[in-house]
């Protein structure tokens, strides 16, 4: 744990260290986000935060190598084919911080890195079942790995609206990866069973929480530096290698009995973490499908934008967000450990008051004489 604590803290340390530096590089080069009608900023403001995140990611992998017991994780290619597809995304993103690209060129650089990490070994190989076994997976190993991928860069992108949001989500849903993977690897909810190889999403989670955290203060309301597409498809690229590498090479065949419903946890904290940006990625499409425009079609209309549309203020929509996020996630983890009566009894009452927090502004609007 130590050491997975201490790779978290260089991420973070880098990250906010380079972040400024970041920031200035963006005003000189002109990479400014002017607003528009569908923006709640007000001023133009830098972006290329992303370039910060990406070196914190390297900084953190690279004193990972030198440490004892995290060494072990680099004989497997997970964390070489994050760093060489993050880095093609990171260099994407840049470019559209700065130029602007179309949707399909940005798309077509997300299947080129998803490619690049399958080419690198960080791929689907199996999926274990309850009840059925090992389920190997060929050809469509590979065609599943990119399409995880391109929805979940594109779900964090998505969400990338509001000040400290992206950043926020993707420390939410990192920690908790972090939280069962490493349960995982210990032994902890498999009855002593422990996995070596379970470290390598652990890791890559614990530097992308790290990396976020690192940048959040520089992006909370009021944001001083966006983290633009750089950032937000890194994210989106090291969530899903760290659902790939949990997912596929994690092997339930030695597990005892008692872990039974741990044994679907991996299929399905994935959802439960990344449910928030999956939906409003959801909802955006049918959207604007249905009004004839194409998917990738910027609108005002995402579960952020319609928080503010109620009433909150932009840190409170927010904070709502990070609230639905963790709820969910870690809601997911803690089923692991207290089953999924007790976790769902107290997540429903917790949900009702959160509900009833989003509501407030409606509420408030509909009492007599306001």
């Amino acid at each position: 744990m130590r050491e997975y604590l201490l790779v978290l803290c260089v991420a973070a340390a880098v990250t906010y260290l380079l972040t400024p530096v970041a920031r200035r590089f963006a005003i000189r080069t002109g990479a400014m986000a002017e607003p528009r009608d569908r923006d709640v900023h007000a001023i133009p403001t830098p972006r290329l935060g992303g370039l910060a995140m990406y070196a914190g990611v390297c900084a953190a992998f690279l004193v990972a190598g030198s440490l004892p017991a995290l060494s072990r994780v680099f004989a497997y290619s997970d964390v070489q084919a994050v760093v060489v597809a993050g880095g093609i995304l990171v260099l994407i993103g840049a470019a559209d911080d700065r130029w602007g690209l179309d949707a399909l060129t940005k798309l077509a650089g997300q299947v080129v890195a998803a490619g690049v990490m399958v080419l690198l070994g960080l791929q689907l190989l199996t999926i274990t079942l309850p009840g059925i076994g090992a389920v190997s997976l060929g050809p469509e190993g590979v065609l599943l790995t990119v399409l995880l991928t391109l929805i979940t860069v594109n779900a964090i992108n998505f969400v990338d609206g509001l000040d400290g949001l992206a950043a926020g989500v993707g420390a939410i849903a990192a920690l908790a990866f972090f939280a069962f993977s490493y349960s995982l690897s210990t032994g902890f909810l498999t009855g002593g069973v422990g996995q070596d190889r379970i470290s390598s999403p652990t890791l890559i989670a614990a530097v992308l929480a790290g990396a976020c955290l690192g940048f959040l203060p520089h992006n909370f309301n009021p944001a001083r530096v966006f983290m633009g597409d750089s950032g937000s498809m890194l994210i989106g690229l090291m969530l899903a290698a760290s659902v790939t590498s949990l997912t596929g090479q994690f092997t339930y065949a030695n597990l005892p009995p008692s872990a039974s419903f741990p044994v679907l946890l991996p299929l399905l904290l994935p959802l439960a973490v990344l449910a928030v940006p999956f939906v409003d990625l959801l909802l955006a499409i049918v959207r604007r499908t249905r009004s004839g425009r194409s998917p990738f079609s910027p609108d005002k209309a995402h579960l952020h934008h319609r928080l503010l549309e109620i009433g909150h203020s932009h840190t409170r929509a927010v904070l709502i967000m990070y609230v639905w996020t963790a709820l969910l996630a870690f809601g997911g983890v803690a089923m692991s450990v207290t089953g999924p009566l007790p976790t769902l009894a107290v997540a429903g009452v917790v949900a009702a008051l959160v509900l009833v927090a989003s509501s407030v502004p409606l509420l408030r609007d509909r009492r007599p004489g306001l």
